[in-house]
C-alpha cells in the first residue's frame, strides 16, 4: 500500500546523543532521518520522537529535535507499552518509522503498532543498531511480521504523490 501524507506519521525512536558512539553509520541513518523530518514538515507530516531514559541517555540529537514537538521519554524497549504514542499517533494508520536501535526498541515499538491494527513502514537506511548483523536480522523479522521496509526517498515520493505537488521544488531539493 502507498503511503499517503495525510494517513501518515513520522516516528524517530531513540536517537540521541549518548547512543551516537555506539552506532553503525548512526551519521547516515541521521542524515535520512533528517531529510525525512524536512520533508515531513513540508507536506504536513506530524513527528513523533521517544527517547530511552533520556536522564542515562539524554535528549534527542538536537538536529531531529526541532522537528518533533517534544519526545516522549520511556523506560520500555516498545513506545506502545512504554508512553502514550498511540494517543500521540490519533487517527493516522500509516506509521513512518526511523531510529536506533533497529533490533531492540524499533523493532519491538513497530511489533507493538502492528498488533494495534498500525501499517507500519520501517526505513531501512534511517535506522541502525550497534552492528550490521543486529539490523540485518531486525529487517528480516519486521518484514516477515508484516511491517513494509522501506528507504527514506520512497517514503518522500510517496508522500509527494505528483510532481505537481505544490512543495515538489522544495522537497526535490532535499533529495538532491
Amino acid at each position: 500500500m502507498t503511503l499517503e501524507a495525510g494517513r501518515s506519521s513520522l516516528l524517530l525512536i531513540d536517537f540521541q546523543e549518548k547512543l551516537m558512539p555506539a552506532i553503525d553509520a548512526a551519521e547516515a541513518s541521521v542524515r535520512e532521518g533528517l531529510r525525512l523530518a524536512q520533508s515531513a514538515r513540508l507536506l504536513d507530516v506530524p513527528v513523533l520522537a521517544t527517547e530511552q531514559t533520556p536522564d542515562r541517555l539524554g535528549p534527542t540529537i538536537p538536529a531531529l529535535a526541532e522537528f518533533a514537538a517534544g519526545a516522549l521519554a520511556k523506560t520500555t524497549f516498545d513506545a506502545c507499552r512504554g508512553c502514550d504514542i498511540e494517543g500521540a499517533l490519533g487517527a493516522r494508520q500509516q506509521v513512518v518509522i526511523t531510529g536506533w536501535e533497529s533490533h531492540v526498541c524499533v523493532l519491538q515499538t513497530a511489533f507493538g503498532l502492528l498488533s494495534a491494527g498500525r501499517r507500519v513502514h520501517v526505513v531501512a537506511d534511517a535506522v541502525s543498531s550497534r552492528t550490521p548483523a543486529n539490523k540485518t536480522a531486525a529487517l528480516a523479522r519486521l518484514s516477515a511480521a508484516g511491517a513494509v521496509i522501506v528507504t527514506a526517498e520512497m517514503v518522500i515520493f510517496e508522500w509527494l504523490t505528483d510532481a505537481k505537488h505544490p512543495r515538489f521544488r522544495d522537497v526535490l531539493k532535499l533529495v538532491k
